[in-house]
């Protein structure tokens, strides 16, 4: 990616700290309701669905996938958040991850269409330790994934059933995710 702050240059959308917005909060509505769309045509309804968000960020962004559902459709949709800090595979490297509540809604997984919903997909680490933790709660009758922003640099074999915006990227930068939930706006940044 050429260095957006070259002299001369003038950058397309506004930088900070923390880099390039390449989603504000109108690209993330969109997003979230073309996935809510997706989800609600490969489910044919939202009889059986589960959401489930990873956290931090992919809880609320589950939360606005089903209301979304939920205004379509006239039905509630159940949701909740499955954490995954014990499972991932890097605790030995970064040993201090907080940990954050499972929340399973009534009825479990057992028999359910389950959708994990996360903000960034890179390495795919957190959805293998997702699955995982997942087993542990239930058999659903399938599992799909839905993400924000899918960045590529898969290091297993995972790959998204629903993705708000394909963002490649070089190994070396990063992208993050800002909600109004948990940051107080809404955006993509990279950088």
């Amino acid at each position: 990616m050429a260095d957006p702050t070259a002299p001369g240059d003038t950058p397309t959308t506004p930088l900070d700290e923390q880099g390039r917005a390449v989603m504000d909060a109108r690209d993330i509505a969109r997003a979230l309701s073309r996935i809510a769309h997706e989800i609600l045509e490969r489910n044919r309804g939202p009889e059986r669905l589960v959401l489930l968000g990873l956290p931090t960020r992919g809880v609320p962004l589950a939360q606005r996938i089903a209301s979304r559902i939920a205004a379509v459709e006239g039905h509630p949709v159940a949701t909740g958040s499955l954490d995954v800090t014990m499972y991932r595979d890097d605790l030995r490297r970064q040993p201090t991850r907080g940990v954050h509540r499972t929340e399973v809604p009534p009825g479990g997984v057992d028999g359910k269409v389950v959708v994990l919903v996360d903000d960034v997909l890179f390495s795919g680490r957190t959805v293998r330790a997702a699955l995982d933790a997942l087993a542990d709660l239930g058999r659903p009758a399938a599992v799909r994934l839905a993400v924000l922003v899918d960045r590529g640099h898969r290091e297993l074999p995972i790959r998204a059933d629903h993705v708000g915006k394909n963002l490649p990227s070089a190994l070396a930068e990063r992208v993050g995710c800002r909600l109004e939930e948990t940051d107080g706006r809404d955006e993509v940044l990279i950088g």
